[in-house]
């Protein structure tokens, strides 16, 4: 007959049990910690989801969040694996919309990197502070908070102490923005964009004999005058030089700007518009308007720096986008029957 296992013997079995146990616990764990963690907790198929984590949220709070939208299990684990990564004081505020397939270590990723939802805001060149504040609106920015933060002068009283409100200087360009975007803060970018894109062009405007003000006044005009890139340099010549010889500027644009402050813009500029009572009719005052009439871009700007170098005082418009030029009032007279002008008057 077999002997009996002795004390050790069955001492040494029960351990080895026990281990076998704990190790087959710790795989049981360790699979259900890389299934909780690793498989998709969503896929692309389902409905989009959002997460809003406020700045100084906690792991466990943002845990709870993302228990009711159904990608965590226990608000516990999600909190138990921002602790094993390391990433408790990494995880950015801000708005995310979970649309793709996704574990729940990948949202940790996305947390950590700060992947929140944006969305682009486009203001092209030429665009008016009130329309500008419509282009935003559009996108979802609060139209009277963008056009409040606009109507405030003081972030250009520095370089324009002269500034009444910010027409002008939010660069015209592309943003990217929070799916719920701060009105204020967008301002703050387009004014610091201006800034960046004015300031290797200051140095040059002493020799220009221009104040910035009279740089993005000018510079606004050329803008809204010709959509052609390659006639702005000519245009913004124009101009310059009947400036220096004291004539009027005789300029559409800001004819239809009066009309716009007026609230009676109609799409079409009548003979009695030209003589209207207004600082910004340059059909009757000399010199430049008091201030900005749009937000020119860049090669505006530029084109005010640098213009062409020509003795034309005129220009008519070919009905084609482009411009006929003339030195000489005789000249433009030719140009005008022409090109079948249909106003009297026009630059």
């Amino acid at each position: 007959m077999p002997r009996a296992a002795g004390p050790r013997t069955r001492a040494v079995v029960g351990v080895l049990r026990r281990l076998v146990l704990l190790a087959g616990l710790a795989l049981a764990l360790r699979y259900a910690w890389i299934h909780e963690t690793q498989d998709p907790v969503r896929t692309a198929g389902d409905p989009p989801q959002e997460l809003t984590i406020r700045a100084g949220q906690s792991a466990e709070s943002i845990g709870a969040d993302l228990h009711a939208l159904g990608l965590v299990r226990h608000p516990a684990l999600f909190r138990a694996l921002v602790f094993a990564r390391g990433d408790g004081a990494r995880l950015k505020a801000g708005e995310y919309v979970f649309d793709d397939t996704l574990s729940l270590d990948g949202i940790v990723d996305r947390l950590v990197r700060g992947e929140t939802a944006r969305i682009d805001v486009t203001f092209p060149e030429g665009k008016t502070l009130e329309e500008m504040a419509d282009l935003a609106a559009a996108r979802g920015v609060d139209r009277a908070a963008f056009r409040r933060a606009a109507l405030d002068p003081g972030p250009m009283r520095d370089l324009d102490p002269d500034a009444r409100n910010l027409e002008g200087y939010l660069f015209p360009d592309t943003y990217d923005v929070t799916r719920r975007p701060d009105a204020r803060r967008l301002v703050m970018r387009m004014v610091e964009r201006f800034r960046d894109v004015v300031e290797p062009m200051r140095t040059r405007l002493e020799g220009r004999g221009l104040t910035l003000r009279q740089l993005v006044t000018l510079a606004s005009i050329v803008e809204l005058e010709t959509g052609r890139p390659e006639e702005r340099g000519r245009i913004a010549a124009v101009f310059l030089n009947r400036l220096a010889k004291g004539m009027l500027l005789q300029t559409d644009p800001t004819v239809i700007y009066a009309l716009r402050l007026k609230g009676t813009w109609d799409g079409n500029i009548r003979k009695e518009d030209l003589q209207m009572d207004s600082p910004y009719n340059t059909y009757r005052n000399a010199g430049l308007p008091p201030g900005p009439i749009a937000s020119p871009g860049r090669e505006a700007l530029h084109a005010v720096i640098e213009p062409a170098d020509t003795r034309a005082l005129y220009f008519v418009s070919r009905n084609d986008g482009t411009h006929e030029f003339s030195d000489t009032l005789a000249e433009h007279e030719r140009a005008v029957t022409r090109f079948q002008r249909r106003r009297s008057g026009r630059s």
